[in-house]
């Protein structure tokens, strides 16, 4: 992934710093920089700068940014920097969650009433709904901008479950791996979830690099991915994993039937509609498992985990509708949803760091 142009004081600072290493291995203005947006943000979620810059540390974990020294990934300078922006970040998922599902429930210990919870966590509170405007009645632009919000996570889709495999044991831990392979396709070439995403973004002409519209997205298409990340990368949020996991699984074949049926409405063929077809044709079982296996044969072994079980699915509902609805009423504002920033592609290095100001 390459670096992306800056989008305010955090990320000014942070990128020379993490162009260069070693550097000043404190970071102090970069962490001085963290503290006085964390404190001046009016919503962490909708911060682009802050965002932009957990989403690249988060990078770090996975595949690295171009020109970034691989040894920045266990820095304990910059981790402290981190985790001041992901404190802040999952503080605003739980006061998010509790505000649109009320106060945290209690969340049954057998694991077939868990499922049966998570389910209807997933079927209500929809709000403003994404795939119904583009099953009935979305343009082909608008379609692709879809498609675009979902490409800095669907492109690595299923990357941040499988940090948590590890993480858990007995029939949970079967679970995850049996959804995953799912997702791996089995290790078949070209078949991945993340391979077919990309196919169906070059059936609609749009270019399938792993952050080559990072510079379009907004905040909110960034916390989506965050939020994976940060269940994913930390072993305290297994339980949270879970329920994130189980929310998008039991949503996921009706969402994905609607998203196939709008590509079918504009006349796109297989070769398009293929990635959210096999999300259908797993759907069914996938939701089972990840609701009953996962999720709450988890709490059944360990009880203490079920608070997070329900905070992973909650923060999976609120970030999905808030999305939803940022981009439905830019649509119907007849404008963009994504960010009208160039390229990064097309910005000299130089002018990418120093883009800020």
């Amino acid at each position: 992934m390459k670096l992306p142009l800056t989008r305010g004081p955090v990320t000014y600072s942070l990128w020379p710093d993490l162009l260069s290493y070693p550097a000043d291995r404190q970071l102090t203005t970069t962490a001085e920089s963290v503290r006085s947006a964390l404190t001046a943000s009016e919503d962490i979620l909708y911060d682009e700068d802050l965002q932009l810059a957990l989403f690249c540390l988060y990078e770090l974990h996975y595949s690295g940014v171009n020109g970034v020294d691989e040894r920045w990934e266990w820095d304990p300078a910059l981790l402290a920097v981190r985790h001041r922006i992901e404190s802040a970040f999952e503080a605003r998922l739980r006061r998010g969650a509790e505000e649109l599902y009320g106060p945290m429930q209690e969340m049954p210990r057998s694991a077939q009433q868990m499922a049966s919870r998570l389910f209807e966590m997933s079927a209500g509170h929809r709000g403003p709904s994404v795939v119904d405007h583009i099953d009935r009645e979305a343009t082909e632009d608008q379609v692709r901008e879809a498609l675009v919000h979902q490409s800095v996570h669907q492109l690595r889709e299923a990357d941040p479950q499988t940090w948590a495999i590890p993480r858990l044991h007995g029939r949970a831990k079967s679970a995850l791996v049996e959804i995953q392979v799912d997702g791996y396709a089995g290790g078949r070439p070209g078949r991945m979830y993340a391979e077919l995403f990309a196919a169906a973004m070059t059936g609609l002409g749009l270019k399938t690099g792993f952050g080559d519209y990072l510079d379009r997205v907004p905040a909110l298409s960034l916390a989506a991915a965050n939020t994976m990340s940060l269940f994913g990368l930390h072993r305290r949020l297994r339980g949270a994993v879970a329920g994130h996991l189980a929310f998008h699984e039991m949503a996921s074949p009706r969402t994905h039937a609607a998203s196939a049926r709008g590509l079918r409405r504009l006349g796109f063929t297989a070769a398009v509609t293929e990635y959210f077809d096999a999300h259908v044709t797993h759907g069914a079982a996938h939701e089972q498992i990840a609701g009953c296996e996962l999720a709450g044969r988890m709490v059944e072994e360990d009880p203490a985990l079920a608070d997070d079980v329900w905070f992973g699915a909650a923060s999976a509902g609120l970030v999905d509708r808030l999305l939803g609805r940022w981009q439905l009423e830019a649509w119907h504002a007849g404008r963009s949803s994504l960010r009208t920033s160039p390229s990064a592609a097309s910005v000299p290095r130089g002018e990418q760091v120093a883009a800020y100001p």
